[in-house]
């Protein structure tokens, strides 16, 4: 399903040396035109594909009252686009370690949902052959690395707007967040931390499990259960919802899972994105420290892989034939 565009247009930032950084901006909007659209498209697809972190606007956002007086239509989205460019540009000019690069803003609606996404695209050079088999160098927009990308969901934030995720955005993965300038520009903070609830519904499902003195098979199969919701739930682009996860899981007259948790304190909210990494944790044991990395299926612990918590050691019965041939190898030549 293609996107709505209703209004889009390009800036550009060009950092010149650590403080000093040029601004090209654009006089009119784009028009919408089927190559504007492709472009559009392509950003909201990669955009969906990326882990994402959920934020909210702080108290005093410069970015929100902006965006406020352009809802109320006491300012136009191009002067909406270039002011926030230049206050974009502002704080920028305060990491050294940031680039500048092309600035995009598109108001569209996608599954009758109204959205404003901004991105901050890198260019990449290229070569060019043309019909007399000429080379010339060409740039194009470096969609598929982008990292630099925020989108308000416009309908959310005006519906529910004590809602700690109608933003959201890409986050660095380690150090200094390069996104960390474009949140301060936004002037906007994490809201809700789906990572953090995505593991506190494994925990939740283990102790429910023990509540119900399951045995290990038992347990095993309602892992599973889960993750496969889970699993289907992300691949639709659906999020997890408690209601629904709970028909996976096994009740009796006395514990079923949705009671568990509200009589718990678990702090799950009733729906929440899913986060594949955590959620792996369903599936396998995995851990990595001084030298040691180790992973395996979580039905195999007490099978083929014993662990004594006196002697905090694990005895593996069935060592893996590419890692017992190194083991054999070194062994020989020992």
């Amino acid at each position: 399903m293609s996107v709505q565009i209703e209004n889009v247009v390009l800036h550009k930032l060009i950092r010149k040396s650590d403080t000093d950084i040029e601004l090209q901006l654009r006089d009119s909007l784009l028009s919408n035109e089927q190559s504007v659209a492709n472009l559009i498209e392509d950003i909201n697809r990669i955009y969906n594909n990326k882990s994402k972190a959920y934020g909210l606007f702080n108290s005093e956002s410069l970015f929100e009252q902006s965006l406020k007086e352009l809802r109320v239509g006491n300012q136009d989205f191009l002067n909406f686009s270039q002011e926030s460019t230049k206050q974009l540009r502002n704080e920028l000019a305060k990491y050294p370690f940031a680039e500048g690069g092309t600035v995009i803003f598109c108001h569209y609606r996608y599954l009758a949902v109204e959205y404003l996404i901004i991105a901050v695209l890198n260019s990449c050079l290229s070569m060019l052959v043309n019909e007399q088999l000429n080379i010339s160098e060409t740039q194009y927009l470096d969609i598929d690395h982008a990292d630099i990308i925020a989108r308000i969901d416009i309908t959310e934030w005006q519906t529910a707007p004590d809602s700690k995720r109608y933003l959201t955005f890409l986050k660095g993965r380690v150090g200094r967040k390069v996104s960390d300038f474009f949140m301060d520009y936004l002037g906007a903070s994490e809201g809700l931390d789906a990572k953090a609830q995505n593991k506190t519904l494994v925990k939740a499902v283990d102790d429910y499990c023990q509540e119900m003195q399951f045995d290990k098979q038992d347990k095993t199969t309602a892992r599973e259960n889960v993750y496969n919701y889970c699993q289907a739930q992300l691949q639709a682009g659906e999020e997890i919802e408690l209601k629904n996860l709970a028909n996976e899981l096994p009740t009796t007259a006395e514990n079923n899972f949705m009671e568990f948790v509200k009589n718990s304190e678990y702090d799950l909210e009733d729906t929440f994105p899913v986060d594949r990494s955590s959620l792996r944790q369903l599936k396998k044991f995995s851990g990595s420290g001084g030298g040691l990395t180790l992973s395996f299926d979580s039905d195999l612990l007490g099978e083929r892989i014993k662990w004594d918590p006196q002697t905090d050691s694990l005895v593996i019965k069935g060592v893996p034939p590419n890692l017992r041939d190194q083991l054999q190898r070194n062994s020989g030549s020992n």
